[in-house]
């Protein structure tokens, strides 16, 4: 089963429709100091997942000839980069600035720990196995679209939380959006997941059963102020991949003075 403190609210056996869960449990308020220095106390655990997500790497390698073998991931591959995946999201919802509350060097997280993610080991289509790689390439671009866009004005986002000493909700609304939309294209890209990656602008109020525990982000029933932010994501994280593009063609591009120049 799968790392996470609460069920789905979807619990039919149609497991193929199943969507990693990303809960986050939105705080009321942030210490300012922590928000002044988070990325400074950030700096272990982006060592120790940088060798994970190295660890990551190889076990994904052995889990797609396993899974075109057997037709699913190995348990223990399964479990691995299960946890892998959530210690990833508990420092990428940190330094996001999505919760206060400093991750735990672990990877299984207490269950009270306010960011929990939940895959489910499914039956995975060999074919779909064989061409993931390729399959992954449009979520691929979305995801490199909305994290770059958000990255390229996180320092606006970091003061106003740090002003505030939290994030406004349409905010918190379109980073965690942003971040889930993440967490499902690296479950789908290491085969966690059949489910190809959805919701990026939200979900309705009706993802989750009524009485069931819920959540800040399940449902992640978006406003308008934070699909527009979202929105605002893709067009920045597009700018400045076409304006990175260019740059490096002009930088390439040889000189008057060097075609001038022989052998």
């Amino acid at each position: 089963m799968a790392e996470g403190q609460w069920s789905p609210g979807r619990t039919e056996a149609d497991a193929n429709e199943f969507r990693p869960v990303l809960d986050i449990v939105e705080p009321p308020g942030q210490r300012r100091l922590t928000v002044l220095l988070r990325l400074l106390l950030l700096i272990p655990h982006f060592i120790v997942l940088f060798f994970l997500q190295i660890a990551a790497f190889f076990t994904v390698i052995i889990g797609w000839f396993a899974a075109l073998v057997l037709g699913r991931l190995p348990d223990p591959v399964f479990r691995f980069l299960s946890a892998v995946l959530g210690y990833d999201m508990r420092v990428s919802a940190s330094d996001m600035l999505l919760v206060d509350r400093y991750p735990p060097f672990a990877l299984t997280p207490p269950p009270d720990y306010p960011v929990q993610i939940e895959v489910r080991p499914t039956p995975l289509n060999r074919l779909a196995v064989l061409f993931r790689i390729f399959l992954m390439i449009p979520a691929a671009i979305v995801q490199s679209l909305a994290v770059y866009g958000w990255w390229a004005l996180c320092f606006v986002w970091w003061l106003i939380t740090l002003v505030l000493g939290r994030m406004p909700r349409p905010l918190f609304e379109a980073t965690a959006a942003t971040l889930r939309y993440r967490m499902r294209f690296s479950a789908y890209s290491m085969m966690l997941t059949p489910a190809y990656p959805k919701g990026l602008f939200g979900d309705d109020d009706f993802t989750v059963a009524q009485g069931a525990r819920r959540s800040s982000t399940r449902p992640l029933v978006m406003s308008s102020a934070a699909k527009w932010l979202v929105v605002l994501f893709l067009v920045l994280g597009l700018a400045g991949h076409v304006t990175s593009s260019v740059t490096a063609t002009w930088t390439d591009e040889p000189t008057d003075d060097t075609r001038l120049v022989g052998p």
